[in-house]
């Protein structure tokens, strides 16, 4: 009998090679994350609730590039009305925006 065929991300081998969290870097990492922003902090506890026991040193890169934004241009990132540039358009830092987006539900930017 066959195994059914799945289709990996293609951030998951990725992810898969960088080494998982442990919990005093979740805990530092989580404490980065806080927002002055009600809106951030929602997609910020969502993304927390969904992903924080397969955390991996990349996305913590990545997240901490997406927080050295603003707290404006952090949203507009989040509801997809502009995509990343400078720092912040890197791999990683793309892979944790499409994780943030995807638990949060963001819609897609209109064409």
């Amino acid at each position: 009998m066959q195994a059914p065929l799945s289709t990996p991300s293609p951030a998951a081998p990725l992810a898969a090679a960088s080494p998982l969290l442990d919990e005093r870097e979740l805990s530092k990492l989580r404490w980065r994350c806080r927002r002055g922003l009600l809106e951030n902090d929602l997609f910020i506890e969502r993304f927390f609730a969904r992903f924080e026991s397969t955390l991996t040193q990349r996305h913590a890169q990545g997240l901490r590039s997406l927080m050295d934004l603003a707290d404006n241009d952090l949203l507009d990132l989040l509801l997809r009305r502009r995509e990343p540039t400078g720092d912040q358009s890197s791999e990683e830092a793309h892979e944790v925006l499409d994780m943030l987006r995807d638990c949060a539900g963001a819609p897609p930017l209109p064409a």
